[in-house]
């Protein structure tokens, strides 16, 4: 069965409001002889004539008047369907947002991401899931609605990203550690015992690749898949962990940080969604909130 064409509910919603073929078609900037095949093809396809003659005038059939709220209702809101979104209104914002991110980026940045929107939009809800790959699947199916990373490669054409801020890696140990005191060299850096982070359980990454050129190497230990392990057995045992300093900060409160003894990697931490939630309004305020608050946590401009 052929599909019917939608155009003609825009017509017969006209006719039913003016009662003429003429004033119909001036409205709708149609010739008489066009606005009269179009209202042949509205009583084929209604199986009725709709408007009928009566006198010089045209006037409804009782099909017609049936048909007149229905059109005029189902016209209206393929209107309001088709115009751009209203202006967002955050007071009555009632919506989800799941956001995904490595372990460090909720203690660092949530009070405050929480707290700002709560005081803009109560009805919105904010829920964080933990990174544990880097993957853009959730995003594109849906499962995440933002998500915070370091980009490495080039991202597919249906994510878009902004950078949020760049990071770069430190050392933390425990008070009582021997590199808590002195100055540390590279050999003492290198000679230590260390927990390394990787989700894909490798042994070396960024902080290796910079300490080669040194001729030293570090002995890693131990691998962890997230930066909150690492500095919970750092500050539960002797072993050294080199995070991403202002991604840590708050799980490094009360252990000694130091700077690395040769060119600290840095990386840059940015905000990826999916390309069909660019032109939302709601997702594009959550995002303007997410960069705002990371600047003001870290004092950038």
């Amino acid at each position: 069965m052929a599909r019917p064409d939608l155009n003609l509910l825009v017509t017969l919603d006209v006719l039913l409001e003016e009662g003429s073929v003429t004033r119909a078609g001036e409205r709708l900037a149609l010739s008489p002889s066009a606005m009269s095949r179009a209202l042949a093809r509205l009583r084929r396809a209604t199986g009725d004539p709709l408007l009928v003659r009566a006198g010089r005038g045209l006037v409804p059939t009782p099909r017609a008047l049936e048909l007149r709220d229905r059109v005029r209702s189902l016209v209206r809101e393929a209107e309001e369907v088709l115009r751009p979104a209203g202006k967002l209104d955050l007071a009555t914002l009632e919506r989800t947002f799941a956001l995904r991110g490595s372990d460090g980026f909720v203690e660092r940045f949530g009070p405050e991401l929480v707290a700002g929107v709560g005081d803009e939009a109560p009805g919105v809800r904010l829920r964080f899931v933990r990174k544990t790959d880097k993957s853009t699947g959730p995003l594109r199916d849906g499962a995440v609605d933002l998500e915070t990373g370091v980009v490495e490669l080039a991202l597919p054409p249906d994510v878009l990203s902004r950078p949020l801020f760049t990071d770069r890696f430190v050392g933390v140990v425990r008070n009582e550690h021997p590199l808590s005191g002195g100055k540390v060299t590279t050999a003492r850096y290198a000679s230590a015992r260390h927990v390394h982070v990787s989700r894909r359980g490798l042994t070396e990454g960024l902080v290796d690749e910079a300490l080669h050129p040194t001729g030293r190497r570090r002995e890693v230990v131990t691998v962890v898949d997230g930066f909150g392990a690492a500095v919970a057995l750092a500050r539960a045992s002797d072993l050294v962990a080199t995070v991403p300093e202002r991604h840590t900060t708050d799980l490094r409160r009360g252990m000694h940080s130091f700077e690395l003894p040769f060119p600290a990697p840095e990386v840059t931490v940015s905000l990826l969604w999916h390309v069909r939630l660019d032109a939302d309004p709601a997702h594009r305020w959550l995002r303007d909130r997410v960069v705002d608050v990371c600047r003001q946590v870290l004092g950038l401009p």
